[in-house]
């Protein structure tokens, strides 16, 4: 005798199935996102580095030259 609830099963096992490959589809294509993000990220990190580091360069030489002025 076959199980009457077999069909159901079935059809509930399916759903599941389609929307896991589905949210696999998205997790994939999130990551791929989120790599180009913190590879962009990189770059801006650098420019920032550069950037301190040139104030702090500036900051220095203005101090041992005596050029240095207070912030109004």
């Amino acid at each position: 005798m076959e199980n009457p609830y077999e069909q159901v099963h079935q059809s509930i096992l399916s759903r599941i199935i389609n929307n896991v490959e589905r949210l696999n589809e998205s997790v994939s294509t999130l990551n791929q996102e989120l790599q180009h993000i913190n590879a962009r990220n990189v770059n801006l990190e650098l420019m920032g580095q550069m950037c301190e580091n040139y104030h702090k360069s500036a900051q220095f030489n203005m101090k041992t030259t005596g050029h240095q002025r207070e912030p109004l």
